[in-house]
């Protein structure tokens, strides 16, 4: 495995200069590329495991999906309070993927879950691994980040605890979750045949996707506003309207088996207290209208955390049927146009990045340490003090190995064991899966600013490059791009990590992918 040095500098000032036009198409692939190698500011890690020289062994896929619906009455996730499933709206799911070519084996699971912690995904690779003899390394555990799934934070807690020998308590959800999890894994595995692979993108022209942080006449960003805000002066930032998808049918007769959708746009358009896979469930429906109705239909969270639902233009907002029915006739616009995978040999990086964790202070801690319990109370508390006071309580549970306080008393949703006094930088993994020449699919952690994103695909050597975002950790929060550090507001008061990180990010999954497209052209 080796070592090289990346920069948080270098590709930064790449996807600034690939952000000077609003809505313009994304050039910078050369000025990216050129920046690689380019001074040293962190290491990371990297690993790669391929279906070995000459002609490929025919690729083997398999899909499979468990349901991880919650009871009712169970916390609901994606707010600052507390909130209980009074029923369900549409089931949540676990979908898997498993490839398999010569002696290299993948794993994807998307999950319909807020975020992945790193407590959840550690025990789902750990299992799965076992139960399948797949490389713990070579699993990628991801969320769609709907804000209708469950808040399974404090119940995980207990359940690593008792995974560990020290009983806190009963998770009972998270040891169904995790199980539910490995099962999808380990029926993908079992189900694996030859296929043949397709894959497309397609512009989505119904605009349901837009940019939420605004450049305001004293300099400033803030997010959620809108354009008849007379101190609105632009958006802040691009959408990322590129639609993918990636269909495997049977190469015994062409059936359709599965499909990976991939778009950038935040899953918060449902709201209430029912559960529900927001859009996706409507594009699921869409995919098998096209595809058939045993084809399982997995959506990928592209990078939006800076993009949502909401038209800056309107006062009303899309709703959720409109949204995943529009997305829904772009994938079968796609579908229909899409082109064979040759050659697909399969290779799988993975590299470690040690991002660098923000620092918090005594007083940042002992001003949001009442502030939280007040909340938790009841009382009436600032929006952003309250963000800012949860974010310093799980620092200090992040940096330091014996906290000043228990954060079980103060937070939920955060609560972390593995990497609890872990210090100063958070270990994350960047994931790649690449598909001969034509396709490569990226697992970035956190919620990736949508620039991060572009600045990958439009530097990306492959046909068709998927990014999905809050794969295998949660703990970074957002991942803006440094120059959104300066601007501030809401996403940048909730990362965790430094300026830099996010381009740190860019920097290995394009080293993965070149490194990538290298072996797969070489003779």
């Amino acid at each position: 495995m080796a070592r090289i040095n990346v920069s948080t500098k270098s590709v930064s000032a790449a996807v600034r200069r690939a952000s000077v036009t609003r809505w313009g198409r994304w050039a910078s692939a050369i000025a990216i590329a050129a920046a690689l190698g380019l001074g040293s500011a962190g290491a990371a890690c990297f690993a790669r495991s391929e279906g070995g020289g000459g002609e490929p062994e025919a690729l083997r896929v398999g899909f499979a999906e468990r349901d991880i619906t919650p009871p009712e009455g169970f916390p609901v996730a994606g707010y600052y309070h507390e909130r209980r499933a009074t029923g369900t709206h549409d089931p949540l799911k676990a979908k898997a993927i498993v490839f398999h070519q010569g002696e290299t084996r993948a794993a994807w699971v998307v999950c319909d879950l807020t975020g992945i912690s790193i407590d959840l995904s550690s025990a789902v690779r750990e299992d799965a691994s076992r139960a399948t003899g797949i490389p713990w390394e070579q699993i990628t555990v991801s969320a769609t980040h709907s804000h209708t799934a469950p808040d399974y934070g404090r119940d995980l807690f207990a359940h690593t605890a008792d995974r560990a020998g020290v009983s806190q308590g009963d998770g009972a959800y998270s040891r169904s979750l995790i199980a539910s999890i490995v099962d999808a894994i380990r029926a993908a595995n079992d189900q694996t045949a030859p296929v043949t692979l397709e894959s497309a993108t397609a512009i989505q022209q119904d605009p349901v996707s837009f940019n939420r942080r605004f450049v305001m006449r004293d300099g400033s960003v803030r997010t959620w506003q809108r354009l008849d805000n007379p101190d609105v002066v632009r958006p802040a930032g691009p959408i990322d309207p590129e639609l993918a998808v990636l269909v495997a049918r049977r190469a015994s007769d062409g059936r359709p088996i599965g499909a990976l959708v991939n778009f950038a746009l935040h899953l918060d358009t449902v709201g209430g207290t029912m559960w529900s896979a927001d859009y996706p469930y409507p594009i699921e429906r869409a995919v098998r209208s096209a595809l058939g109705d045993d084809v399982v239909s997995v959506f990928g969270t592209g990078c939006c955390g800076d993009i949502n639902h909401s038209d800056p233009t309107r006062a009303d907002r899309n709703s959720t049927e409109h949204i995943g029915t529009s997305l829904g006739r772009t994938v079968t616009e796609a579908v229909g146009r899409s082109q064979p995978i040759a050659s697909p040999r399969l290779n799988v990086g993975r590299a470690v990045v040690p991002l660098p964790l923000q620092e918090v202070t005594d007083s940042q801690l002992a001003a949001a340490r009442p502030l939280l319990l007040s909340a938790k109370d009841g009382a009436k508390v600032d929006f952003f003090e309250q963000v800012a006071a949860y974010k310093a309580v799980m620092l200090e549970q992040l940096r330091n190995e014996r906290p000043s306080a228990d954060p079980t008393a103060f937070i939920n949703w955060g609560l972390c064991r593995k990497w609890a006094g872990v210090g100063d930088h958070l270990p994350v993994e960047v994931q790649t899966l690449c598909l001969g020449s034509d396709l490569a699919i990226v697992g970035l952690p956190g919620e990736i600013f949508v620039e991060l994103g572009l600045a990958i695909k439009r530097a990306s050597p492959f046909r068709t490059t998927i990014v999905i975002e809050l794969s295998n950790c949660v703990e970074t929060i957002y991942v803006p791009t440094r120059a959104a550090y300066a601007g501030g507001s809401y996403e940048v008061l909730n990362s965790a990590t430094a300026p830099g990180s996010g381009e740190m990010l860019v920097e290995a999954a394009l080293k993965l992918l070149r490194d990538a497209a290298t072996e797969g052209n070489a003779p």
